[in-house]
């Protein structure tokens, strides 16, 4: 019977298709990349202080740094070039072609609004809200959705993202110290499939129910300035001193397929049910701290995230494509660890209207493991360096308020790390069937304008 023809069906029906070349990942654009051109440029070094609008992801708190109304709208191009070469091994066929993994981009357009809210309640304390969205193949594409197992490999972190969407207010508690809170949304579907087949898998008198609720996850934020806190309008050495702490909750996309089939003659009422539940682009706690020092013309900070990746073993138990691989006994067992990202970097204002910004990150991987059972994750540490300019016009024709454009760059540079590719198919299973080299290079380009009102 070749009842597995019936899988794929299945799964369309809820938007989501196994072994799908979309090459969707456990990364968001904000963790993975950066959200806009100043989160790119400084390598994620500078987002605790940063006052645009992607602070509802970073530091909903500097949502209140400025007062001013901001309308954002940017686009991202990440070009990934992921390779895993033969070791040794290989006698399992592998549909691998050459050393190039993944060159699928992601290409994400970007909008964001910020607004001042006090003219809607009845107190004259500022109150701000913010939102940012990002949809995936510049707009086309809001569910890149993949999960699969690989007997090629797949990396762990980089491919196509789902809708990112982030909403939240910010406002100052004291002289100094903001304080505030979004959520970051993603979307939870459910199906439930019920047909007729024939044993050559065309189904008839079909019945679909595709269903889909937002999962909201709390991000929550304070900056600290301690010039204006103590300083107040005397010169003193903590002005341009800033303190901020952030936390992000986990996050996933997930899909849940039910379906119930029937064959005439051959699998009779109730029929042969099946289940499917997967999640796709997790994100685990991240808690955030970083101080940042700025004089007329320079600022500096540096960041430290501590990421909560130990987590996602627990999650993919019960993910019925990938669960193998954490609950294997052997040097295939999928494992993750906690791990600590530092990240500095800098900007300098060349004059009144340009400004220069760079930043430095390094990034371990939180695969403790070097084998993953039939799924083969792959993931490197790696090096991220970014470069931006910054231009911002006070005044432009017909504005009454400056414009201010983004453009940025980002390398990152994946190190050289080895992986056991395993599948019980293989006839050298308990033994890798393969031994692969891993590494790769992922350029970012980021550009945006920003109106102020």
């Amino acid at each position: 019977m070749r009842i597995r023809k019936l899988l794929p069906a299945v799964l369309a029906g809820a938007g989501f298709v196994s072994a799908s070349p979309v090459m969707a990942s456990m990364g968001n654009i904000g963790t993975t990349y950066g959200v806009l051109p100043s989160d790119v440029a400084s390598a994620q070094a500078l987002s605790l202080f940063n006052g645009q609008v992607s602070a509802t992801y970073y530091n909903p708190a500097n949502l209140a740094r400025d007062s001013r109304g901001v309308l954002t709208s940017g686009l991202m191009h990440a070009d990934h070039e992921l390779r895993a070469s033969k070791v040794s091994g290989g006698s399992f066929a592998s549909p691998r072609d050459g050393d190039i993994l993944q060159d699928v981009p992601s290409q994400q357009v970007l909008l964001g609004m910020k607004t001042d809210l006090t003219d809607l309640t009845r107190y004259e304390h500022p109150l701000y809200l913010g939102f940012m969205l990002g949809v995936e193949k510049y707009g086309d594409e809001m569910m890149a959705f993949s999960s699969a197992t690989d007997r090629a490999g797949q990396y762990l972190e980089y491919g196509r993202q789902p809708l990112f969407l982030n909403l939240g207010g910010g406002t100052q508690i004291w002289r100094g110290l903001d304080m505030g809170l979004s959520a970051r949304i993603t979307l939870h579907s459910e199906a439930e499939l019920i047909a007729s087949s024939t044993l050559g898998g065309t189904t008839s008198y079909e019945s679909l129910e595709v269903s889909a609720v937002p999962s909201i996850r709390p991000i929550f934020g304070m900056n600290m300035d301690f010039g204006e806190s103590f300083c107040g309008e005397d010169a003193c050495w903590m002005n341009g001193l800033e303190a901020a702490f952030s936390f992000r909750g986990y996050s996933n996309s997930s899909t849940k397929v039910d379906s119930t089939i029937t064959i005439p003659g051959t699998v009779l009422d109730p029929g042969m049910s099946l289940a499917v539940t997967t999640i796709d682009s997790y994100q685990p706690n991240i808690y955030a701290a970083g101080l940042a020092y700025a004089r007329d013309r320079w600022r500096v900070g540096v960041t430290l995230e501590m990421q909560q990746w130990s987590d996602l073993e627990s999650e993919l138990e019960s993910d019925t494509i990938k669960d193998q691989a954490v609950n294997a006994s052997g040097a295939d067992q999928l494992e993750f660890k906690d791990i600590v990202v530092p990240r500095v970097g800098g900007e300098f204002h060349l004059n009144d209207t340009y400004m220069l910004t760079g930043g430095l990150a390094f990034s371990e991987s939180p695969m403790s493991s070097d084998g993953s059972l039939e799924v083969n994750y792959l993931d490197n540490d790696k090096w991220i360096l970014g470069l931006g300019l910054t231009a911002e016009y006070a005044s432009v024709p017909v504005l009454a308020f400056p414009v201010r454009f983004d453009l940025a760059y980002q390398y990152q540079k994946l190190e050289s790390r080895e992986f056991d590719l395993y599948d019980q198919r293989a006839a050298s299973y308990p033994q890798p069937y393969e031994t692969v080299e891993a590494d790769g290079d992922v350029h970012i380009f980021s550009g945006s304008i920003t109106l102020k009102f």
